[in-house]
């Protein structure tokens, strides 16, 4: 059998990616900072400096592994980017000091560089951009589904040893890296680079005309407003959530089970909510109708803000539970439309380094907000931080707003020629 026969379904493929990604992902991070906290001893500001460390090496090698993946090949982008996130992970589960947790995590996030933007638009070349909206949708199911067995598997795991799970998940995606490079195709990828010798040429040329596709455009200028505000956010929640759990609340007893075992129904039950409410949503909103899916994104958002609140005040467990789980689906369940979004309003040859670009907003937001988030954390409170987070969401209604005005009035790129995008210039 020739090699090239083994190459799956890119459908399927992107499935794989989603499935086993996220099972790697979630069986780490369904204990990650509990590692962090208790055999490591991270203090708040510590917990969120890691993550800045990590966002620094986003924003720095966001854009050119972007323009790499456009340059060269989306595939080979894909495959180095798993394969730095299990060498990274290693490192964090073998060695659990401060400094070592950091270099773990720098590891990460340079190749989740490598995957975001590359996996898309790779996804986007293959499957077309009438069908790229359902695959992420039910790419974002399956890995939703792979997360329920993942957090399980991860908790029983951190019984034993709480690196245990870290060190697993590392594994894996060592292993998608092998499955992708046997099964994943690359069959309509049009490379953007004209010669060898112009390489560099091109790439920089490359980085310039992403930037003024976005500038062009209106609608993208405010997605990337609402992904600034939204990232500034993120970095607070995702790190101090954990934290406000362990140091703000008494676990209620699950004899014989310890309290390892509630972080697993925590997590659990924001997959099985996400899963769920997804679906229903996809059920009811065709991708297609972007006013519509932007209405839905923007309920998303009200239901994140008003439940990071209910989360940060509440003094109940059970209230406060049932709050990070509206949290939980008002992120998750937003993100493959906002994805889709993005895909619908870039340019196919340089699709990878536009979601780059934003990548690297994401990234220059989370760098901003995360570090004054943990400062609150440390000098004032847990609480105050998480309604710091909620405060710094708040501009996104405005972003919001516009966006469903736009919505109806400028098409997306694939409703118009390449030759009419002047026509969507900020007056």
């Amino acid at each position: 059998m020739h090699f090239k026969q083994r190459k799956l379904n890119a459908f399927a493929i992107y499935l794989l990616i989603a499935g086993l990604g996220s099972f790697a992902n979630n069986i780490i991070f369904s204990i990650n900072m509990v590692y962090q906290i208790e055999t490591v001893k991270l203090n708040p500001l510590q917990l969120i400096l890691v993550g800045t460390a990590m966002e620094i090496a986003c924003f720095v090698c966001q854009v050119p592994t972007g323009i790499l993946a456009d340059t060269y090949s989306r595939r080979m982008a894909v495959m180095l980017g798993y394969l730095l996130m299990g060498v990274g992970f290693l490192l964090e589960g073998f060695v659990p000091t401060f400094l070592a947790v950091i270099a773990g995590n720098v590891l990460w996030g340079w190749g989740a560089t490598f995957v975001t933007g590359a996996e898309e638009a790779w996804c986007a070349d293959e499957l077309g951009e009438e069908q790229v909206g359902n695959a992420f949708i039910r790419g974002n199911q399956i890995g939703q589904a792979a997360s329920l067995v993942s957090i399980l598997l991860g908790i029983w795991l951190a019984t034993y040893r709480l690196n245990l799970p870290i060190i697993l998940g590392a594994m894996l995606h060592l292993l998608l890296v092998v499955l992708l490079y046997i099964w994943m195709p690359e069959r309509n990828f049009r490379s953007s680079k004209s010669s060898e010798h112009s390489s560099w040429q091109a790439m920089g040329k490359m980085m310039v005309d992403g930037g003024k596709a976005v500038t062009r455009s209106k609608m993208l200028l405010t997605i990337l407003c609402i992904t600034a505000f939204s990232a500034m956010a993120s970095e607070g929640f995702d790190r101090l959530q954990t934290d406000h759990f362990i140091k703000n609340f008494t676990f209620p007893a699950l004899e014989p089970l310890n309290r390892l075992a509630w972080f697993g129904i925590i997590s659990a039950g924001s997959a099985i909510l996400c899963l769920i409410i997804t679906e229903l949503v996809r059920r009811r909103v065709h991708v297609n109708q972007h006013t519509q899916m932007i209405k839905v994104m923007f309920g998303f958002q009200m239901l994140l803000i008003v439940s990071l609140v209910v989360f940060a005040l509440s003094g109940n467990f059970y209230l406060a539970l049932i709050a990070f789980w509206c949290a939980s689906i008002g992120r998750s369940a937003a993100n493959p439309f906002y994805m889709t979004w993005i895909t619908q309003n870039s340019q196919p040859g340089m699709r990878a380094t536009i979601i780059s670009m934003f990548g690297q907003v994401d990234a220059i937001g989370q760098i901003a907000g995360g570090p004054a988030v943990g400062y609150i954390g440390t000098i004032a409170s847990l609480r105050a931080a998480l309604i710091s987070t909620s405060a710094i969401l708040t501009p996104t209604i405005v972003f919001f707003w516009r966006a469903l005005g736009l919505s109806q009035k400028v098409p997306t790129y694939g409703e118009e020629e390449v030759d009419s995008i002047e026509e969507t210039t900020i007056v």
